[in-house]
């Protein structure tokens, strides 16, 4: 029964991302908000939505392995499972002046992440001062992209000033995704915490654990499925952009808004060791994508291998 309700819990934050993207993205759309802050915002947010819930609901359950353990191990499981998987499935090209903006903002977010988990315990000025880095790095790629696109700007806001405004109706209908989104992302992931505490205490492996491999990969459903379906279509840039954006809002959103609503102690099993398995699978990262501007079919593969070591070393040393 518990493992039905962790399956019905990953179903409903699955189906409630879903819900919540496609009607926040429609209703951007219908307002003429810019496709850069749509994908910075919205969708950024739609996606990261189930770690962000699944975290304030463990740490409010008193269960901090799973609150820091799914956002270590959803950054972990972005790179080496699902960029590697995308990777394999077609070689992903990545956009050069895309990145140096975007790479330098995740190697400050995981240097960041680094160091608050070192510290041993994530306060509300932490929890502060990563979102306002998420907020300062969202404000910054709008203006950037407003700069670099100032007549084409010009162009589209003369035309929308005789644009016809949104019926209330299919308003309405978007604003109930959105809601119901929300509904469905909260019922799951309060299904989720809950059978993955309980599982366990049943099998005695530590909580840590759970939050590390199952509960991470379950919240980054969203990610993986946007990302393999990118790379089917040969839109590698896709599946990088959504990876890379999905660890930035992880570390500054997803801990940054739990450290500010309940402060954590961290696992110490996690400062010594999965914290730096994620900072080495960031420069791994860094170094594959620097290399040739592009992740191989090989070097995705040898980033599945690594995932597959490392949950192998977990499965150990939990002695399961």
């Amino acid at each position: 029964m518990t493992l039905l309700l962790l399956a019905l819990g990953l179903v409903l934050l699955v189906a409630g991302g879903e819900l919540l993207v496609r009607g926040a993205v429609r209703l951007a759309q219908k307002f003429r908000i810019s496709p850069l802050l749509i994908g910075l915002t919205l969708v950024g947010f739609g996606t990261s939505m189930p770690e962000l819930v699944t975290s304030v609901q463990a740490a409010f359950a008193g269960s901090p392995g799973i609150a820091v353990g799914n956002v270590v191990g959803s950054n972990l499981a972005n790179i080496l499972l699902i960029l590697g998987a995308a990777a394999v499935i077609n070689p992903v090209v990545i956009a050069r002046e895309t990145f140096k903006r975007d790479g330098i903002v995740l190697a400050a977010a995981t240097l960041m992440c680094v160091a608050a988990v070192l510290a041993g315990r994530l306060t509300p000025w932490i929890g502060a001062l990563f979102v306002l880095s998420l907020a300062g790095y969202i404000l910054f790629a709008f203006w950037q992209e407003r700069r670099s696109n100032a007549a084409a700007d010009a162009a589209s806001g003369a035309a929308v000033s005789d644009a016809p405004k949104p019926s209330a109706a299919l308003i309405l209908v978007d604003l109930v995704f959105v809601a119901g989104g929300l509904l469905l992302t909260i019922l799951g992931a309060r299904l989720l915490v809950s059978s993955a505490i309980e599982i366990a205490t049943q099998f005695h492996v530590s909580q840590t654990i759970i939050g590390l491999t199952i509960v991470a990969v379950g919240t980054s459903l969203p990610e993986l499925v946007t990302s393999v379906m990118a790379a089917l279509r040969k839109h590698g840039d896709i599946a990088f952009g959504n990876i890379v954006g999905s660890n930035i809002y992880n570390v500054l959103g997803i801990l940054g808004v739990t450290a500010m609503v309940k402060p954590i102690d961290v696992p110490a099993e996690i400062a010594d060791f999965d914290v730096w398995v994620m900072l080495a699978a960031t420069v791994l990262l860094f170094i594959v994508a620097l290399s040739r501007w592009k992740i191989t079919r090989l070097e995705g593969g040898t980033m599945l291998a690594g995932y597959v070591a490392y949950v192998g070393w977990l499965g150990l040393n939990a002695g399961v």
